[in-house]
This record gives C-alpha cells, structure tokens and sequence, in this order.
C-alpha cells in the first residue's frame, strides 16, 4: 500500500472525506424518488405511484411489512455510518489504531446492513408492487449501492491501516540487508 504512492501523513483525510461521500449517497438515497421507475409505475423507498400521462395515483410503501423493514435497515446503516464519520476525526486526528479497526468493523456491519435492505426491496418490489411491463432501477436506488460499496472499500482501509502502525509512527525496526 504504500509503495504504491499512498503515503498515510499526507492522506489520512481521504478516508473521512470518502465516508462524507457514503453519508452523501444515503442521504440521496433515503429522501430520492427514483428508485423504481417505469411508464406507469415510479417508486421510493417510501410510496409507490402509479398512473398515466399526468393522472397519477401515490400510496404509502409503510404499509407494507416488507418496506418498512426495508426502510428501517437502510436508516439503521445510515445512523452507524454516521457513527463511522464521527469516530474518524477522532481516529486519524491522533494516532488511535485500535478505534480504526472498531470503525472498519462498524463500517461492515453498516454495509451489510444496507445491503440486506436494498435486496428486500428489490425482492420484494418486483414481486409484490409491479406486475406487468418493465421497470428499472433508478438513480437513487444506485446511489444507495454506492454508499453501500464505498462503506466496503473504506471498511478494507480501515482494518489494514493499523498493520502498518509501527511503520507510521516512524517505531519501525530498520532491517539491512547484508
């Protein structure tokens, strides 16, 4: 990792500002529109509307168990990648390699919290909610898998991090080869 160019003192601030990112694309993700969309059906994580041409009919999602368990796992993943950001600062503002690896541990448990939800939504949407023609998955839908993969990169850089601690913070034994 770090013959690669990736020298931590100079970017340790990456890793915050991409756990920005992911807090972004779930903020866009939960209150977006688009998550299903077709020519008579568009969805949200929240209500379904379907219709033709500008007579549109929209009825609450949470009246589905399916949707608000899907809805409670996304918010869930959001409150711990919140959590996540947080704890970054105070990570990479003082050398605190054990709270890195409870973060990188957080941040998988957050991502596989959300991606349990977006496939029960998906499941379940297509199953129940949309029964003829096609439909796609839109925007939104696809920013709540980015914040989803971003968590798993980030959660990667965090558990390795603290390997590389001695080397860090200059502690390292100097082996020559003779």
């Amino acid at each position: 990792m770090l013959k690669c160019g990736i020298a931590y003192p100079r970017c340790k601030w990456i890793l915050p500002l991409l756990l920005l990112c992911a807090v972004i694309f779930d903020i866009i993700a939960l209150a977006g529109s688009g998550w299903v969309e077709s020519k008579r059906h568009y969805a949200s994580l929240w209500q379904h509307c379907r219709g033709k041409n500008d007579v549109w009919g929209c009825f609450s999602l949470m009246d589905y168990a399916w949707a608000r368990a899907a809805a409670a796992l996304m918010i869930i993943g959001f409150i711990i990648l919140l959590v996540c950001f947080f704890m970054s600062f105070v990570a990479l503002c003082s050398p605190n390699f054990p709270l890195m690896r409870l973060i990188g541990a957080l941040l998988i448990l957050a991502a596989v919290i959300q991606f349990i939800g977006l496939i029960v939504y998906a499941v379940n949407f297509t199953s129940n909610m949309v029964t003829e023609g096609s439909y796609e998955y839109s925007w939104s839908y696809g920013f709540g898998w980015g914040s989803t993969i971003l968590m798993i990169g980030c959660t990667i850089f965090f558990c390795c991090l603290p390997n590389y601690e001695d080397k860090f913070l200059g502690n390292e034994k100097i082996s020559y080869i003779f």
